[in-house]
């Protein structure tokens, strides 16, 4: 790989808006898919549903792609995950799914300092597999297959970057960006960029679902919170404890906002001020290094 001619911007730029990417495929999934049943958005919403669980993988060079489970549901009020109808099926669903990539674009902020924004797009390497059916388990599909899929990418994480010296120097290189933006665009579209560097720039979640795919994440908890407390409670009672019913009444009202006085305010612009400088001060010890490297 050409340090000298990779786009450290770019590569930044991409990863920090690549979940708006995806929102937008998304919209534009449902919209193409529409078409290819022939009927508008309004009325393929009643009769079929797109869901999907998601899960993003760092490259070797730090770049990350996704891998997405997509799934055709029908519509019911009884069953959980009713079968699409039978003129919305595997065909129609990829079609879709190549046409909504391709036609997915943003036009991302300007990075401080340079004069034409970016165009983002999915790249040209777009792999859509079905996942087959496995025999014997009377037409259904397998967890257990679904889940390895989704596990064996969820458990990639940073790690898995290019380790050697040049690999780690890209890297640095990377993360050296994504803070340089974010001190550059302080207060525009970048300045929460740095925050996310040590995600070379990507600020999304690894791993993200739709509601309907399966069991929500809030319903999990709740279930982890009974059965915490059931264990609690039957350890009680094997203790010989009597299990007594407690009402907990929280309230909040509505404090203030701001400083308090003239002195927390100075003291807080005060801070501010160092942690500009402290920023100045790093931006130049790298640009410094960087140039010695070059040399």
């Amino acid at each position: 790989m050409c340090a000298e001619c990779y786009d450290y911007a770019g590569h930044i730029v991409w990863q920090f808006f690549a979940p708006e990417l995806w929102r937008r495929f998304t919209i534009l999934l449902r919209r193409h898919l529409a078409r290819e049943l022939g009927l508008t958005q309004r009325v393929a919403a009643e009769h079929v549903r797109l869901q999907f669980a998601k899960v993003a993988e760092f490259q070797r060079r730090g770049a990350v792609h996704f891998h997405a489970i997509i799934r055709l549901d029908g519509v019911s009020e009884t069953e959980e995950f009713p079968p699409p109808p039978a003129d919305a099926g595997e065909r129609e669903l990829i079609a879709a799914i190549r046409s909504a990539a391709r036609a997915t674009a943003f036009e991302a902020p300007l990075v401080p300092g340079e004069g034409t924004r970016r165009i983002l797009r999915w790249g040209v390497q777009l792999d859509v597999r079905s996942i087959v059916r496995r025999e014997g388990l009377g037409g259904a599909l397998s967890d257990r297959a679904v889940a390895a899929y989704i596990a064996k990418y969820a458990t990639k994480a940073t790690e898995d970057l290019d380790g050697r010296a040049d690999g780690r120097a890209h890297v640095r290189r990377l993360k050296g960006t994504a803070e340089l933006i974010a001190e550059d665009d302080a207060d525009g579209a970048y300045a929460f960029l740095g925050k996310w560097s040590h995600m070379l720039g990507f600020r999304g979640h690894f791993s993200s679902k739709s509601r309907r795919y399966s069991v929500t994440l809030g319903s999990l908890r709740e279930a982890r919170r009974r059965w915490r407390l059931d264990r609690i409670i039957e350890e009680a009672r094997e203790e010989g404890h009597e299990i007594e019913e407690v009402l907990v009444v929280g309230s909040w009202s509505f404090a203030g906002m701001g400083w308090l006085n003239e002195g927390d305010r100075a003291l807080a612009m005060d801070a501010a001020r160092a942690a500009r400088e402290w920023r100045d001060a790093r931006r130049v010890q790298f640009n410094t290094k960087e140039g010695e490297k070059d040399d």
